[in-house]
């Protein structure tokens, strides 16, 4: 029977606090079990294991990237979107590192739901570069691209992998500007 209070919200909520704490490396059951005040045995009623765990945390995670990206781009089109799209994506990443890091990794095969979750960010992706008219092939393209180079510069932030002393908020500014800059290119190239 399960413990009276503890619901798979409240373990979700334990794991996702854990993982933005400590990574997804921290994210165990037992580390969980103890943060709640119980014995791991006792999340099996609430949760079928660690990967079961791990892919509630993505799915927390797609949830509050979307919201995010969402809340930025609305009203917005073109360069300002793609920008406020870009600091939005930034920002929860910094904000939530493991919610975020949870969200990297694509849906099993055959889970409706996670697939239907991760489309969201990335719909929100395809409108916000919709005004440079882009074929099928080429919008595809771009929103990998996209997503590479965000990701890449939130990875190499969070990894302290920028060391020199310049300004990161300007490096940044400067690979959102970049992106724009090949999206109007491609855009031109393909008659848009």
């Amino acid at each position: 029977m399960p413990r009276q209070g503890l619901d798979r919200e409240r373990v979700v909520d334990a794991a996702v606090a854990i993982a933005d704490a400590d990574g997804l490396g921290g994210v165990t059951l037992a580390r969980v079990a103890a943060d709640l005040g119980v014995r791991a045995p006792s999340l099996y009623n609430h949760v079928d294991g660690r990967d079961a765990l791990l892919r509630e945390v993505a799915l927390r995670g797609i949830a509050g990237l979307s919201a995010a990206l969402a809340r930025a781009t609305v009203g917005r089109s073109g360069d300002e979107a793609l920008e406020a799209m870009a600091h939005a994506y930034r920002t929860y990443a910094t904000e939530h590192p493991g919610c975020y890091a949870a969200t990297v990794a694509a849906p099993a095969e055959g889970d409706a739901e996670h697939a239907a979750a991760a489309a969201e960010p990335i719909g929100i992706v395809v409108a916000v570069i919709r005004p440079w008219e882009l074929g099928p092939e080429d919008q595809l393209h771009a929103v990998r691209v996209i997503r590479s180079a965000i990701h890449g510069f939130i990875a190499l932030e969070s990894g302290g992998g920028f060391a020199l002393p310049l300004d990161l908020d300007a490096s940044f500014a400067t690979l959102v500007a970049v992106l724009v800059g090949g999206l109007d290119r491609r855009g031109a190239d393909t008659g848009a």
